[in-house]
This record gives structure tokens, sequence and C-alpha cells, in this order.
């Protein structure tokens, strides 16, 4: 396959897997600054190990379902999935609620972190054990969807869409091992608004795809839907900032 081909795959899988690394990375920093690095170390490895059981379960009964029936389901989950997201990023974007902040919520975990009682066990702390793991399984749990739902058009995509995934994973704990401290310049509401934009157009071609829609151009069709998408919600966070009228009295 030519880059040409890979390139809005892997560029999907690794925009939003970033953004979901981030989250998983602020619970991680929370978990090894209080608690400790081994606890939190056991937590995300246990995770890791469980994603990698369901991806292994997954990946072969979606390979067994008829390729338009696959098509459909995962463009209608991605279409949901990525208008979630941009409806959000929208609304932040417009002001009308406040921005996600990692900051904030890494205080928030660390204060409910110290506030548990510390009960060591096999030379680990249950609870900051199962903090980690929960966090770390949540995100990944969505980064293993969105690896496989972008990559439903062909089994060839699988690998690169990975391979995206895996590279955002690293450069985000690279990035939060060297800085020790939750990683709040990265802007995320961006990040988010580009990435509901890329799976809201990935969820309307597959979906068209499994309706049987012969899409001008075949795989060219994706980026002029993603612009489309990308314009609109544009005009969505002008026309969400704008104040609402006043009615009248009387």
């Amino acid at each position: 396959m030519t880059w040409i081909e890979l390139f809005p795959t892997v560029s999907a899988a690794f925009l939003a897997s970033a953004v979901e690394c981030v989250e998983a990375a602020t619970i991680v920093l929370a978990v090894g600054t209080v608690r400790g690095w081994r606890s939190a170390l056991v937590g995300t490895g246990l995770a890791l190990v469980a994603l990698v059981v369901l991806v292994a379960a997954l990946g072969p009964a979606l390979a067994r379902m008829p390729e338009q029936a696959l098509q459909l389901g995962v463009g209608m989950l991605l279409l949901l999935f990525g208008m979630r997201w941009l409806r959000k990023a929208i609304l932040r974007g417009a002001g009308r609620i406040p921005l996600h902040d990692e900051e904030a919520i890494f205080r928030s975990e660390t204060a409910n972190l110290r506030l548990a009682r510390a009960t060591e066990r096999w030379g680990v702390e249950p609870i900051a054990t199962v903090t980690a793991f929960k966090g770390v399984l949540l995100e990944g749990v969505e980064v293993a969807f969105l690896v496989l739902a972008v990559a439903a058009g062909s089994p060839a995509l699988v690998l690169p869409a990975a391979l995206g995934a895996l590279a955002a994973a690293v450069l985000v704990a690279l990035a939060a091992l060297m800085l020790h401290r939750p990683l709040s310049r990265v802007p995320e509401n961006t990040l988010k608004f580009v990435v509901g934009v890329i799976l809201s157009a990935f969820g309307i071609f597959w979906t068209g795809e499994g309706l049987g829609i012969d899409w001008p151009g075949q795989d060219l069709a994706l980026p002029v839907i993603a612009l489309a998408m990308f314009l609109t919600a544009l005009l969505g966070v002008r026309l969400a900032a704008r104040p609402a009228p006043v009615a009248e009295a009387g």
C-alpha cells in the first residue's frame, strides 16, 4: 500500500491515541507521585496485558464478519464517537463549557490517593495499582477500538494503524517521564477538535461504504469529507459563540 493510502489511517490512529494517552498518563503520574512508581507500573503493565488479550480476541472475530456489515457498524460507531468529541470541542472553543484541564485532574487524583489508606501487599499498594490499571485500561480500550475502527476497510491497515497508536503512546510516555508532570501544555482541545473531525469523516465514509455508496474517487473522497466536516465545525464554533438573543418583554 502507498503512503497516500496509509496516511489517513495512520494519522487518525496517532492523533486519537495521543489524546487518550495524555489522559492515561495523568492518572499514572498521579499514582506514581503519591504512592510510588512500582504500584503505578504494575497497574499499567496489567492493563496493557489485558488490552493485548482483548485485541487478540476481537481481531479474529471482526475478521470473520462480512466486510459490508463491518464497515456499516464501525462507521456508525465512529460517527457517534467522533461527533461526541467534536460537539465538546466546539462548545469549548466557543467558551460554552470549560477547557479540559489535566492539571486539575492531576490535583484531584493525587488528593484522592492521599486520602486513601496505604496498605502494601507483595510490594505494591492495591488501591494505587487498581487506580493505574483502571485509568490505562479505560483509555486503552478506546485506543484499541479506534485502531480497529479506522482500519475497518482492510486487514492490511490494522498493523499501520496499530503502529501509529504505538508511536503516540511512546511519545506521550517519554514526554511524561521527562517532565514528571501532566502534559497540560498539549493543546488537547485542538487535538480533540481535529480528531473529532477525522473520526466523523471516517464514520461517514465507512457508513457509506457499508450502505453500498460508490464514493467518487474512492479513498480520495475521505479528505474531501474531512474538509467539509472541518469547515462545518468552524461554523459551529462561530454560531455557538454568539450570545443568545434577549426576548422582548410583553
